[in-house]
Formats: C-alpha cells, sequence, structure tokens
C-alpha cells in the first residue's frame, strides 16, 4: 500500500491505463482534424471520433447521433439550460431545478433569472430526493423545463429519475439530468428514464479531463437547443470548435470499459464502502450518514462527525485525499449547502466528510483509512468541550450561550 491514499473520486477519477492507451497514437502520430474532410489524417481524425460517439452513446441507450461533444459537464449543462430558455423562451419563462444541484447548474440558473425567466429552486426532503409531488405542484403552463441530477455529487443520492421524466413527459416539459455522478456507476438509459436532455463528463470515470458530453434527444420529442458557442458550425451547429480528438476518444474508451465492468465494480465498491462505514460507526458513537443509503451511489459515503470540525479532521488525515463539502466549493469554509438542504445544523454540517471509494482504491486501503479517521476523531473529541458536555448528559440545545 502506498501513501497518501485517494478517496476523493467524486471530485476527479485517476485516468485508466487502457484509456491512455486508446488515446496516445492521438496524441502523437494521428494528429489530423476531424473536420478536414479531403485528406487521410481528417479521415482517420473523424472516424475515431464517430466511433468514440458510439460508445459514449452506448453507455447510456442514446443513438450516436444524439450526442455532442463539450469541454465537460459544466459546459453541457450550461447548453442544456440555456439552450434550451433561449429556444423555447416564447412558449414559457418558468423552469425548475432542486436546491441541490451541483453549482453550474444552480448558476446557470441564477444567470437565467437575471434575463427574466421564472426559477423555482425546489427543496428536498431529509433524504436528499425530491418530493414528487411538490414536482407536479410546481409545473405551470409556463414551465419548459426541468432540471434535476440523477446522482449528488456530495451525498451520491440518487433521485426517481425515471419518476420525473414521466411527469415531465405527461405535461409536455422537457427533462435534462445532470449524470456527471451516475454514469459508468450505475446503469443509465434515456429512453427508460425519460431523459430529453443529459450531461456526462470524462473525468468522473476515469477518462481524461476536459472533455465531455450533452446528449439531446432527437425524437418524441425532438430537442431544438440554440448554441451557445459561434462558430465553424461542428457538432451539427449546436458546439462550434475544432475536436478534442485524443479527448474524445479517451471518453468513448471509458465509456466502454464502464459498460462492460460497471455491475461487478458497482458490487466492489459498495463491499468497499460499507466496510468503511461499519468500521468507523462501530466504533464512533454520535457519527451520521447523510442522505438516503437505500437510493445511493454504490461508492459514496458522507458521513458527518459530531463534535469535531471537518477542516482539523483533514488535517489530521493529511496521508488521505477526501473532501469536506463538495469538491467545487471546498475553497470556502461556508457548510455545504447540499447538507444544509438537507437540514443538517452548521455545526453537523461543518463536520461532514465525504469518501468516494473508486475502481484502484484496495481493501487493505479502507482499513487504513478507518482506523486513521478513528484515531483523528477520539483525539479531536478529547479536545472538545461540547463532546465532553454531551458525555455528561448536558442537553446542548438547552445551554444558553454568552458572548465575551
Amino acid at each position: 500500500m502506498k501513501l497518501p491514499i485517494y478517496m476523493d473520486n467524486h471530485a476527479t477519477t485517476p485516468l485508466d491505463p487502457r484509456v491512455l492507451d486508446a488515446m496516445m497514437p492521438f496524441l502523437t502520430n494521428k494528429f489530423g482534424n476531424a473536420a478536414s474532410r479531403n485528406h487521410a489524417f481528417g479521415w482517420e481524425a473523424e472516424e475515431a471520433v464517430e466511433n468514440a460517439r458510439k460508445q459514449i452513446a452506448g453507455i447510456i441507450g442514446a443513438n450516436s447521433k444524439e450526442i455532442v461533444i463539450t469541454s465537460g459537464a459544466t459546459e453541457s449543462n450550461n447548453l442544456a439550460l440555456k439552450g434550451v430558455a433561449e429556444m423555447y423562451g416564447e412558449r414559457g419563462n418558468h423552469i425548475i431545478t432542486a436546491a441541490t444541484e451541483h453549482k453550474c447548474v444552480l448558476d446557470t440558473a441564477k444567470k437565467l433569472e437575471k434575463r427574466g425567466f421564472r426559477i423555482s429552486f425546489l427543496p428536498v426532503m431529509a433524504d436528499g430526493r425530491i418530493d414528487m409531488d411538490m414536482l407536479r405542484e410546481s409545473i405551470t403552463d409556463k414551465t419548459i423545463l426541468v432540471s434535476i441530477m440523477y446522482a449528488n455529487n456530495e451525498i451520491g443520492v440518487i433521485q426517481p429519475v425515471q419518476e420525473i421524466g414521466k411527469l415531465c413527459h405527461e405535461k409536455g416539459v422537457l427533462f435534462h439530468t445532470d449524470a456527471t455522478q451516475a454514469v459508468g456507476k450505475i446503469p443509465v438509459n434515456v429512453l427508460a428514464d425519460n431523459i430529453d436532455l443529459l450531461s456526462l463528463s470524462g473525468h468522473k470515470m476515469y477518462g481524461p479531463k476536459g472533455v465531455g458530453a450533452l446528449y439531446v434527444r432527437r425524437k418524441n420529442p425532438r430537442v431544438q437547443l440554440t448554441a451557445q458557442m459561434d462558430g465553424g458550425g461542428h457538432e451539427r451547429g449546436m458546439r462550434s470548435g475544432t475536436l478534442n480528438v485524443p479527448g474524445i476518444v479517451g471518453l468513448g474508451s471509458a465509456c466502454a470499459i464502464a459498460q462492460k465492468e460497471m455491475a461487478e465494480e458497482a458490487k466492489r465498491s459498495a463491499f468497499l464502502r460499507d466496510k468503511l462505514k461499519s468500521k468507523l460507526m462501530d466504533a464512533l458513537d454520535e457519527t451520521f450518514v447523510n442522505g438516503s443509503l437505500e437510493h445511493r451511489l454504490p461508492n459514496n459515503l458522507n458521513i458527518s462527525f459530531a463534535y469535531v470540525e471537518g477542516e482539523s479532521l483533514l488535517m489530521g488525515i493529511n496521508d488521505v485525499a477526501v473532501s469536506s463539502g463538495s469538491a467545487c466549493t471546498s475553497a470556502t469554509l461556508e457548510p455545504s449547502y447540499v447538507l444544509k438542504a438537507l437540514g443538517a445544523g452548521d455545526d453537523l454540517a461543518h463536520s461532514s466528510i465525504r469518501f468516494g471509494i473508486g475502481r484502484f482504491n484496495t481493501e487493505e486501503e479502507v482499513d487504513y483509512v478507518a482506523e486513521k479517521v478513528i484515531s483523528v476523531v477520539r483525539k479531536l473529541r478529547e479536545l472538545s468541550p461540547l463532546y465532553e458536555m454531551f458525555k455528561e448528559g448536558i442537553d446542548l440545545s438547552k445551554v444558553e450561550w454568552t458572548a465575551h
């Protein structure tokens, strides 16, 4: 076992060596531009891109013509929300999303709000899932889009996507899902799940960074988007720009590997995750799993250690890479907005750690991480007057604190 140990696989994943092997020829001697239609270098690049497009479509049950290549899920989410808003704006100005979405959906929605669109940010239930009755009541004759993520990047909670899509289709509303954390981890099928637009990213499934895709449904209904990037009309006019051929080949390869190995990998991840959870919760009192355990990604564990400050815990386990709160917001010390949306108080939200088990983690690493976390939590609690008061049976919610 080598230190440090990487257990932050929701933030990014290491590149699978098999993906690198597929990419290497296109980083060296196969350097053609896929849009060069008049010589062999371009044809070779175009063929590689189209093969990758089929692999990307394959993992979500789509047609390769429905795959628009992007620079990643942030761009895909921007294109989906802004593209629909501008294309269907005359039909209605209402978009529904959830309070626990990734920042790139929330911030895009807020930008549209400034442009006159009405956005509903739905709360979630205590288990992190949306309330279907509330969603149903929120849809009006002005609603053009519902955007709800497939699985959450912090707590791993899986939304009732199939039901959401069915409801949207009954109401004649488009349904977009940010499936960045779900694709490659659990089975996703755009037809069975009633999805019209789906965002995914290469670096969350052992592919390269800087490449992703947006699925855009072609029929029943045919979805149209206003392009956000203008230029040479690449990607059927939806996303201009010279294609990143090595990245696209890598994304395709990552999808093909994940599709083939997903069932086995999910079983293995869940085993390691459950082992880690049992070890931590058996050894430490006042530990709480955040979000539904039943509807959850197999590789996610988000756990709060009461009476321990998350940042102090991270410093104490500095040879283990995990995150407190979401990786994209860890530059700030604000408590996680996702955990707050579940009803967690600031203290518990601040004491949460996200463990993301990955393809290359071992049982030995899980044992090491569990022992290390247990040891550091115990040390930090020894220094905590609040934990001491709790152990003495004092109800901390009834204590009146005075400021000096």
